[in-house]
């Protein structure tokens, strides 16, 4: 079958649906709209209604015959230089684990980047896998992670030489790229297959200016968030597999094995409209975009208290790899606040989100959506806020995080996150904790990443930095108690 990129076979199908004016006896139970509330389609528009049909014997017919989802994969596979793609509307935080559990198996060894998402710590408790933590590199000037580089990989593949293959995040959510030809490299060498959570690289295949992306860079799987920097809906993700040492039945088999059976067509027609939108026309929009950014840096630089993270900060020996432009990072260590405040004061006062926040930084996420208005509104923000930061009681005097070294950040992993995580717990107060093992995930949100892992012994300074930082306005969306009077340990005999 030809390759023609100007089609888009779910919205295709969806315009078919309409059109051969099909009526069904079947879920949603909406029925087109007709049975949703009035309130509700005034509101979402009946647009939503009209697409939200079955996948199967719906949009298509109850044996998928006329290969709708299938011909949407193979032109987003041919898209991006991937031999097979599949579509996931639970979010990439589902198909991450599918590429783990394609990939190892319980009891068995795989090495991941300590600077990982919630979502592959989710993995490990769900499959009972065994993590070899290979260390990110630490900026201990900036209080940042970037991803681990080849030689921390080539290093853990000598100390465990049973490892079933890699992890490794990149870029970061900072924009932080990791070396992953380098990478991929060393696991195939050993013969095992790199995983990369790509989620928020959606848009690297579509120019060249940007970081390499996981395919061309040799790795097997590589999971992405369309949602993220694309143009997709929420929960809409791809991964991508190319190769030989993953078979591509077993992926589908792990994918469905943990998907819903109840998939959201309309999640699907977003992620097939992305792929259409970049292959025509992703290098026009995406240069518009970094041009964009190039200048929106510029003029956040400008502003005082503002120091734009770029890749002057981020790249070099012991850093990041490769750099993306597009999260524009702002240390704000200059105002005298915090990101946390910062972020309340902008949402209230400029009903500006910002997209990450912690004790010394906000971060604003630009895409190929973004314009000369969007960014001159968030520069007109934070110049505002910077005018403001010194006299404002709700931004002046922030409290102050307690951010341990690199060093005290990393605890003794003293069982396995699994086994943690399902053993008999107890709730002990937080002052009581230090030496305890953790039987819960401690996540600030965002971006997601765990400074407590279930299996983790707990420490003094992880502790410290976790009650300042929720003083400080830190989310902690996973701990059972999110103020942290408590901490979920394993109980002792």
């Amino acid at each position: 079958m030809g390759v023609n990129h100007d089609e888009a076979p779910v919205l295709d199908a969806l315009v078919r649906y309409g059109d051969e004016d099909e009526l069904g006896f079947t879920p949603p139970g909406h029925k087109q709209a007709r049975g949703a509330d009035p309130r509700a389609r005034a509101v979402l528009g009946d647009a939503v209604f009209f697409g939200d049909v079955l996948a199967n014997g719906g949009l298509d017919d109850h044996l998928a015959r006329r290969g709708v989802l299938t011909r949407a994969e193979q032109l987003m596979a041919d898209a991006v230089h991937a031999d097979h793609t599949f579509f996931s509307t639970c979010g990439s935080s589902l198909s991450v684990k599918a590429a783990m559990l394609a990939v190892t198996g319980p009891g068995h060894r795989l090495l991941v980047g300590r600077d990982a998402h919630k979502s592959v710590v989710a993995g490990l408790i769900l499959s009972g896998v065994e993590p070899v933590w290979v260390e990110p590199r630490w900026d201990t000037a900036r209080h940042l992670a970037h991803p681990p580089s080849a030689a921390d990989f080539a290093q853990a593949f000598l100390e465990h030489p049973d490892a079933d293959g890699a992890l490794v995040t990149s870029p970061t959510p900072y924009g932080a790229a990791a070396d992953l030809a380098g990478v991929a490299d060393v696991c195939h060498r050993h013969g095992r297959p790199l995983i990369v959570d790509e989620a928020w690289g959606a848009h690297l295949p579509f120019h060249d200016d940007l970081p390499s992306w996981a395919m061309d860079a040799g790795a097997d799987i590589c999971v992405t968030s369309i949602h993220k920097m694309g143009s997709g809906l929420e929960q809409g993700s791809v991964f991508h597999l190319q190769g030989d040492l993953v078979d591509p039945a077993e992926l589908a088999s792990r994918a469905d094995l943990l998907g819903t059976t109840s998939p959201n067509v309309l999640i699907y027609a977003g992620i097939d409209a992305w792929r259409r939108q970049m292959v025509q026309h992703g290098h026009e929009l995406l240069g518009r975009a970094l041009e964009l950014a190039a200048r929106t840096r510029t003029a956040i630089e400008a502003i005082d208290g503002f120091h734009v993270n770029d890749a002057e900060d981020f790249r070099g020996p012991g850093l990041a790899h490769d750099f993306d432009p597009l999260p524009v990072v702002m240390d704000i260590g200059g105002l005298g606040t915090s990101g946390y405040r910062a972020a309340d004061w902008l949402r209230t006062h400029h009903r500006i989100d910002v997209h990450l926040f912690d004790h010394r930084r906000v971060s604003a996420q630009l895409t190929h959506a973004d314009d000369e208005r969007t960014a001159t509104r968030l520069l007109t923000a934070l110049r505002d806020l910077a005018d403001h930061a010194a006299v404002l009681p709700a931004l002046r005097d922030a409290p102050q995080v307690a951010v341990p070294s690199p060093a005290e950040l990393r605890t003794d992993q003293a069982s396995l996150p699994r086994d943690a995580y399902f053993a008999r717990h107890a709730k002990v107060p937080v002052a009581e904790a230090a030496g305890r093992i953790a039987a819960e995930m401690i996540t600030p949100y965002p971006p997601g990443i765990p400074v407590v892992l279930p299996g983790e012994r707990l420490t003094e300074p992880v502790l410290k930095y976790l009650v300042t930082g929720v003083e400080a306005g830190m989310f902690l969306p996973d701990a059972a108690d999110r103020r942290l009077n408590t901490v979920r340990v394993v109980a002792e005999d």
